[in-house]
């Protein structure tokens, strides 16, 4: 390996995240062209094929699976020698990046902006409401952190276990859903079982890019689905339909309790047994040595920790 590109290891380290030419160039600002000379030194280097092309990608050789972990640590330790070794916030201007669900700004952003407006007053923060394309800017490491919501049952597509391994997380809070119903429903005056829950219209309150929530999914398992006659996306204008209609609508208990005070709806357990989900403070392993990056985890883990003590 005499005079061998470190940025040989950089590509290969993307492509065994992206698992695809093209992605890998897009991510790189690179032609495929470009990708595929550097692919074949790659080969000639380590004397293997490295990737097999499939009808879904590229699937890495057990010769590329082997390097993998070795080739992250190389380039973290890389990444380090180019870092500040000191941080002060005070001094500052950073401008970090960040995508969250819609609940979890409340459950973030007063708990830890206050603390850091007066340790770092010339740091800012760029928000966007979590999408479909959260978790591969995350992968491309154009945001910072993402905020997302998984969930801790087996039955579930979006189970925490699904988090790309080129990512790392912390759990902020755990929370389930409830129902919501307005005072003076039908279905108050009969027992709350699962047909009764099935038998009324809901309102969908669609948060995070989810398309399906943990509870459709469990139905689904049992060839049951909810009657949906809406979907929204603000929870103070749903809130304010059911409060005029019977429909019912399920939301994260957390937020839930907190926006209903002066509302006049009601809240019902789901009758249905299923695991609390989460919310998860997402990055990309590639800021995990970064000092500022660091100093801002701890500042909104301390912070949501701190108010959930209460």
């Amino acid at each position: 390996m005499k005079n061998f590109d470190i940025n040989l290891l950089r590509i290969l380290n993307v492509l065994l995240e992206e698992q695809s030419v093209t992605a890998t160039a897009a991510r790189l600002h690179l032609s495929q062209s470009a990708v595929s000379k550097q692919l074949a030194k790659l080969r000639q280097t380590f004397a293997d094929p490295l990737f097999e092309r499939t009808p879904y990608g590229l699937r890495p050789t057990p010769k590329a699976l082997s390097l993998s972990d070795s080739v992250y640590d190389i380039l973290q330790q890389i990444n380090q020698l180019t870092r500040a070794e000191l941080f002060d916030p005070a001094q500052s201007q950073r401008q970090f990046h960040i995508d969250l669900v819609e609940t979890a700004y409340a459950l973030t952003y007063p708990r830890f902006m206050p603390q850091l407006l007066q340790q770092a007053p010339d740091i800012s923060l760029t928000s966007q409401t979590w999408n479909d394309d959260s978790l591969q800017r995350l992968l491309r490491c154009e945001i910072d952190f993402g905020i997302g919501i998984f969930e801790w049952d087996e039955r579930s597509s979006s189970h925490y276990r699904n988090v790309p391994l080129s990512l790392n997380y912390i759990e902020l809070a755990r929370d389930y859903p409830v129902c919501l119903m307005r005072r003076g429903h039908p279905a108050l005056s009969e027992p709350w079982n699962l047909d009764v829950f099935l038998k009324y219209r809901h309102l969908q309150v669609s948060i995070g890019g989810l398309k399906r929530w943990l509870l459709d999914e469990i139905l689904a398992l049992e060839n049951k689905q909810l009657d949906n006659a809406v979907n929204m996306t603000d929870f103070y204008a749903a809130a304010k339909l059911c409060e005029q209609s019977n429909l019912l609508m399920c939301y994260p208990s957390g937020p839930a309790l907190a926006m209903i005070e002066n509302t006049e709806l009601i809240i019902r357990p789901i009758p249905i047994e299923l695991e609390p989900g989460g919310y998860l403070l997402l990055w990309n392993k590639h800021f995990d040595l970064d000092p500022s990056h660091q100093w801002l985890r701890q500042l909104i883990t301390n912070g949501v920790n701190a108010s959930l003590r209460k």
